[in-house]
């Protein structure tokens, strides 16, 4: 499968995954990795895409907390548009089919995000834990996707960021059910730093994947 053009310098972003019934994508023709490239663009991009991931989250925490339908289906709206944007650029390194599972794993990611948002909210324990429980499985998923397809990329510690960026949810939306702001305010601080941590990482991998192509 050929790799395409970078499709508006987003690249691949890091929930570039797999897991049960869907096909690891190696890149036919990927660059043999070279010295570490700088890649401004390529990074700038990724920190964008996920710093519009967690802003869109947190809106929809927000308003679901609030009682305002309107604002949450709109964060919800976010968020989805911002899965497709990732889609995208996976499709533009890796091919269609790619770009199809980082969609459906980007989905599952949401969909445990919003169902413990939505059981926090209720104040349904049992639905918390199993969206927990989701979230986890999806990240095992990601990480043994991500690492298959950049060999820079170990699975280890794609799990280890992805558990971070899970518990960072979790803590999150908490606080924000809870009213403690102030809580909130520094997991906030620590969310927005670990995104440019991972989105670094994912663009620093994929310099090295493609040195000729990435920007």
């Amino acid at each position: 499968m050929k790799p395409n053009a970078i499709a508006g310098a987003l690249a691949l972003a890091l929930m570039l995954a797999g897991g049960a019934g869907l096909v690891v994508v190696q890149p036919a023709h990927a660059e043999a990795a070279a010295p570490a490239a700088t890649a401004p663009k390529l990074h700038a991009a990724m920190r964008s895409l996920w710093q519009g991931h967690v802003e869109a989250t947190r809106a929809y925490a927000i308003a679901v907390e609030a009682g305002d339908a309107k604002a949450a289906k709109k964060a919800a709206d976010n968020v989805v548009a911002d899965a497709k944007q990732i889609a995208d650029a996976v499709g533009g390194f890796y091919g269609a089919d790619a770009g199809k599972q980082m969609l459906t794993l980007l989905a599952g990611h949401w969909g445990g995000v919003k169902a413990m948002t939505d059981a926090v909210h209720a104040g349904d324990n049992a639905a918390r834990d199993k969206a927990m429980s989701d979230l986890v499985a999806n990240g095992s998923e990601i990480s043994k996707f991500l690492a298959g397809a950049n060999p820079n990329l170990p699975e280890d510690a794609v799990r280890g960021l992805l558990t971070t960026h899970v518990g960072h949810h979790s803590a999150q939306i908490g606080e924000i059910m809870q009213g403690d702001m102030k809580a909130e305010a520094t997991t906030w601080a620590a969310m927005r730093a670990h995104m440019d941590t991972l989105a670094d990482a994912i663009a620093d991998a994929i310099a090295k994947q493609f040195p000729q192509k990435a920007t």
